[in-house]
């Protein structure tokens, strides 16, 4: 089954949930979620920490300062060697600066994958592995099952931007606990990834 048919039973099948998950279908309109399937688990991830709790617009203007520093994506020796006060200047906390270096010296003693393992192991194994590094939680996994392994059906529970949009969703006066979040995304299985997508799209 291609993209284009997987989305559109997606979509078919979470606008049968009820009408606040139709409204919300009719309203944001095609799913248009865009894995990028080309990148290696190790720039996943050093993406994914960079983001860690800012805004998209925060981080796009951390991330680009970032490349611009290195001439494009790092490799992990470039990574490892790059000076600590540079990477403060391109608006790294120090313990994101600790994190991705962590990352990087992961990367080449081969504690992350390579991206064609990675394909070859389950969400747990990943999630279970990766999670041993320092500064690497669960959330900073799930978004590179979602948009470098294309993992379909994964839902970040403990996301701001998808609690408040189920908060939203459904006029809500506190949003679920991560563990609410959990048990109410079992009713978007399979389909759980293309559901963060919609949900971090609610209207405000």
């Amino acid at each position: 089954m291609n993209s284009t048919d997987f989305y559109a039973d997606a979509e078919q099948f979470l606008m049968s949930i009820d009408a606040d998950w139709k409204n919300l279908i009719a309203t944001v309109g095609r799913c248009e979620f865009t894995p990028q399937a080309e990148r290696e688990p190790y720039e996943a991830l050093v993406r994914a920490v960079a983001y860690q709790q800012l805004s998209t617009k925060a981080g796009n203007s951390i991330f680009g300062k970032f490349l611009l520093h290195f001439g494009g994506f790092p490799n992990p020796e470039q990574l490892i060697s790059a000076e600590f006060d540079d990477l403060r200047a391109v608006g790294f906390s120090g313990r994101k600066i600790e994190t991705i270096k962590g990352i990087a010296q992961a990367s080449l003693i081969g504690l992350i994958p390579s991206r064609d393992l990675a394909e070859r192991m389950s969400n747990e194994a990943l999630i279970e592995q990766l999670v041993t590094l320092k500064g690497i939680g669960q959330w900073t996994v799930e978004m590179m099952l979602m948009f470098t392994l294309r993992r379909m059906d994964i839902l970040p529970a403990d996301d701001l931007g998808i609690v408040e949009g189920y908060k939203r969703l459904k006029k809500l006066d506190v949003a679920p606990k991560r563990k609410q979040m959990a048990e109410i995304g079992t009713a978007w299985s399979p389909y759980r990834s293309v559901a963060s997508w919609y949900l971090w799209r609610v209207p405000k």
